[in-house]
């Protein structure tokens, strides 16, 4: 039996993030109430479900956070971090310049506002990984890596 039967594969949870565009502005929500990085701001993202396409998540995260209905041919991956924290993590952030309804902050409970930002004037305090990621994006990187000795 070869090593290979043994060897252990690791798990990882794959996060969706949305690069919403108007213009040169890109949309940030305000967290609170979430127990992971209240009181910063980040871009409208979410998990991978079980069994569920990612960009099949980011749609239903779109709905679900912000109240808007994008297709998937709207959708464009920009960026892809493999990223280690107490878990690993593969994140894919996705940039949208068309999408129907007006964005809105559909849950309140777990998000103090919304607002539209130049991105050369972002808010403070940002998520680190997202300031990380839309400064990659934005210089053509498409991937990177965080968290790693």
């Amino acid at each position: 039996r070869s090593s290979l039967a043994q060897k252990k594969r690791i798990t990882a949870s794959v996060n969706v993030y949305l690069i919403l565009q108007k213009e040169n502005q890109i949309l940030l929500q305000l967290r609170q109430n979430t127990g992971y990085l209240d009181h910063h701001w980040s871009l409208a993202a979410g998990h991978v479900e079980p069994g569920e396409a990612a960009t099949a998540a980011l749609i239903r995260e779109a709905q679900e956070e912000l109240n808007i209905c994008i297709l998937p041919e709207n959708l464009n991956v920009v960026h892809i971090m493999h990223r280690k924290t107490n878990r690993m993590n593969v994140d894919i952030f996705f940039s949208c310049k068309e999408w129907k309804g007006e964005p809105m902050n559909a849950e309140p409970k777990k998000c103090k506002g919304i607002a539209f930002f130049s991105l050369n004037d972002l808010p403070s305090p940002l998520i680190e990984y997202n300031a990380f990621a839309l400064q990659a994006w934005t210089q053509g990187q498409f991937y990177s890596e965080r968290g790693f000795v």
